[in-house]
């Protein structure tokens, strides 16, 4: 083997020269004007912590693990005039014929937890299953002379 057949397995790749002129115009690369565009002069350490300390994020609170709520339960309400106009009376709602009727969509591929409030009026009995009613929903309901179990 000799010096001549020897070649090397990576490139020699050298970073293109920048802000001579060509392709990359203008500010080369450097953005704005000042300090921070100038060559040889970088920002003095005590600069950068301060500039560490102003706050990234507003609104989110000092430790914002704490301050958000993951375990949030999303509650489907529905009121009691839709309920008057989608079922027959003696009919039973829960959860899944509340899906099944399309008055509430899946939460997370499920049945929702439904609470069911008292605007409009009730003049069915129908029979409630799985569902929180709100008091005025509840009066309406055995004033109507329905039920509410808690199957």
């Amino acid at each position: 083997m000799q010096l001549h057949l020897l070649s090397p397995h990576t490139k020699n790749k050298k970073n293109p020269p920048v802000g001579r002129g060509g392709k990359r115009g203008k500010t080369s690369g450097r953005g704005g004007k000042g300090q921070t565009a100038r060559a040889g002069h970088k920002i003095r350490p005590e600069v950068r912590d301060l500039i560490k300390k102003l706050p990234k994020r507003r609104g989110h609170g000092k430790n914002r693990a704490r301050t958000v709520t993951t375990n949030r339960v999303s509650v489907s309400v529905v009121n009691l005039a839709a309920l008057e106009a989608a079922y027959k009376a003696g009919e039973t709602v829960s959860p899944a014929s509340l899906v099944a009727k399309g008055l509430v969509r899946r939460a997370k591929g499920r049945a929702p937890v439904v609470k069911i409030l008292g605007t409009g009026e009730l003049t069915k009995a129908l029979v409630i299953e799985g569902c929180t009613l709100s008091v005025t929903a509840l009066a309406a309901v055995t004033k109507a002379g329905g039920t509410q179990s808690h199957a």
